[in-house]
């Protein structure tokens, strides 16, 4: 069997890695010329590091990540709202890491180099379209800076790892259009600073509308007593134009700094960390309407592609492991039936992914910083004189089941390891 893997990102080169472990040849084009370590800070939820483990990649993750452990939601004032133990200290088997995307890539598609082999990954291969037969699937590809054809490929399955412009997608779909925009804008940077709290503490401070996240990321940073911090700084109701995605557009911080310049704590100074911070860079907060179905025949979606979602409860990139992880070893597990299979990844994962797009619409756990805001918006002395603590337990709870990162889910689902798909299989 042969896997096309459309799109050299954090799901698809987790995937030919798992593809490769479970004996599936696979080989990724990316639409780039180069891969390069581009991005910010994301947070890797326990349920995605568990599969990074199981792929040999912990400790390249110990090495590069800062292991989270605490969340913290602050209201505008900086007052908290609730906080709770994640990874290890909130009962899981794996930790919860926070990492700058770019180390993240670099650690994946190097593996995938060294495992696969160098042509594993095959760069400046712009997809042009593919035909979906009943005994294989046939990639046309054109190379995207000459605009030159090149060599068709064939293989048993595609998968469509190409984020939320997918041109897999864009195939399965072709009516659907542009992504949905919320009418928010975020900035985001890193910047090196002062350890805030514990040094390893994730917060959100704010309500829906105007908020901020700070986490440190970087473990080479903490060994010389600093933080790499990643901050995102959001604004909505203000914004009419969609600007397209783009890891590289930056923007000036006059365009979002006066709404939070005093938004300087005595426990954290977000206003400080903005000013100081060289590179900003701006995105709309978009997602997708949720698909009925992700499989056609001999191709199939993940990740981004398959699930675009606002960045609400750090779960995209943490989805996406766990989306190739999964195909892997359905695909394993029926060898046979390449098209059975993808049908079966399809029935796993897709109910939870709709449902857990459409929780982050709604803003996810983040939603007890917008209830602070309207039930005390001048402040409060007592957070459980506005939500009672129950309530505050509650919202957390049921987004971790509903995104299947509940401890419970976590430790003790069947391991989706290359040796226990070919003995199911």
């Amino acid at each position: 069997m042969r896997a096309l893997i459309i799109g050299g990102g954090i799901g698809g080169l987790t995937a030919a890695l798992s593809l490769h472990a479970a004996g599936v040849e696979a080989t990724v084009f990316e639409s780039v010329a180069q891969i390069d370590p581009l991005g910010l800070g994301i947070n890797l939820q326990p349920n995605a590091v568990r599969e990074l483990i199981e792929l040999g990649l912990g400790d390249d993750l110990v090495a590069t990540a800062i292991e989270t452990s605490t969340l913290a939601y602050y209201n505008k004032l900086g007052q908290r709202i609730w906080s709770e133990p994640r990874g290890l200290a909130a009962g899981y088997a794996w930790p919860q890491y926070s990492i700058h995307r770019g180390d993240l890539l670099m650690l994946l598609l190097k593996a995938t180099r060294a495992r696969l082999g160098a042509d594993s990954v095959r760069s400046n291969h712009h997809l042009l379209s593919f035909e979906n037969g009943e005994h294989d699937v046939v990639a046309q590809f054109a190379d995207r800076q000459t605009g030159a054809g090149l060599p068709a490929q064939r293989g048993d399955v595609l998968i469509g790892a190409d984020g939320i412009h997918s041109a897999v997608r864009r195939q399965l779909y072709p009516n659907e259009g542009a992504p949905v925009f919320s009418g928010r804008i975020q900035w985001r940077g890193a910047v090196e600073a002062d350890p805030f709290l514990d040094g390893r503490t994730q917060v959100m401070i704010g309500h829906r509308e105007q908020r901020t996240v700070i986490y440190p990321m970087s473990a080479k940073a903490a060994k010389h007593g600093r933080s790499l911090v990643n901050w995102v700084a959001l604004l909505g109701d203000q914004f009419d134009a969609e600007p397209r995605e783009a890891w590289n557009r930056r923007a000036p911080k006059e365009r979002f700094f006066g709404q939070f310049s005093n938004w300087n704590f005595d426990w954290i100074r977000p206003a400080d960390l903005f000013a100081a911070t060289a590179d900003i860079y701006e995105f709309p907060e978009t997602d997708r309407d949720p698909l009925p179905r992700w499989s056609f025949g001999r191709v199939t979606l993940i990740g981004d592609a398959a699930h675009p979602m606002r960045p609400v409860g750090s779960q995209a990139g943490s989805q996406a492991v766990v989306d190739a992880r999964i195909l892997a070893y359905a695909l394993a597990s029926e060898p046979g039936n390449p098209t059975g299979a993808l049908r079966a990844y399809e029935a796993e994962r897709l109910p939870a992914m709709n449902e857990v797009t459409l929780r982050t619409r709604e803003f996810g756990p983040e939603i007890v910083m917008q209830m602070a805001e309207e039930r005390a918006p001048d402040g409060f002395k007592r957070i459980e004189d506005v939500i009672p603590r129950h309530e505050l337990e509650s919202i957390a709870r049921a987004f971790k089941v509903a995104a299947g990162f509940d401890p419970r889910s976590v430790n003790e689902h069947p391991s989706y390891s290359v040796k226990h798909a070919s003995a199911s299989g």
